[in-house]
């Protein structure tokens, strides 16, 4: 109505240094090194498109500076649900390649160098098995593409942990 121009991002699985503590990273790194049991939710069957904060932070940057436009395909005579002729995009951010979740434990151990004493459970109310992000329309408009090696990202979150922590 107004010509607002509208751009919404999606975060997917976001870890790395001050992260949210609710999230796996923090709760895991922490109960390893505090020698507690991690959950492990449907018994590791699970797997998450881990995205470290850098990677975030650089798709965040190459769609500020480009506010949505309105489609030049928008028909008000036939509308199409993939046009409109409001100026809005919603993007997802994140690695688009799942990771196992014991994939990402272990790459957690071995960055710490302790293994995990794990609490297997079966899968929580409202939990999905798997989640990762589609990125085609961020790689497509903007070149955006993800260069953090989970374990690169993994050592950088725990060397903060450690640092903020003091878990050394």
């Amino acid at each position: 109505l107004y010509n607002i121009s509208t751009t919404g991002l999606r975060f997917f699985t976001v870890y790395g240094p001050w992260g949210r503590p609710d999230m796996a990273p923090m709760l895991f790194a922490d109960a390893i090194l505090n020698d507690r049991a991690i959950k492990v939710f449907n018994h590791g069957n699970m797997s998450r498109d881990f995205t470290y904060v850098d990677d975030i932070v650089d798709g965040i940057i190459k769609v500020i500076d480009n506010p949505a436009k309105s489609s030049n395909s928008f028909d008000a005579e036939n509308p199409n649900p993939d046009s409109s002729s409001a100026p809005y995009r919603i993007y997802n951010i994140g690695n688009n390649a799942p990771v196992q979740l014991l994939d990402f434990i272990e790459t957690l151990e071995s960055s710490i160098g302790i293994e995990a004493k794990k609490n297997f459970l079966p899968m929580q109310d409202g939990d999905v098995v798997s989640t990762y992000a589609d990125t085609s329309d961020l790689m497509k408009d903007f070149g955006y593409k993800p260069d953090t090696k989970l374990a690169d990202g993994i050592e950088q979150f725990v060397k903060w942990y450690r640092e903020f922590y003091g878990n050394n």
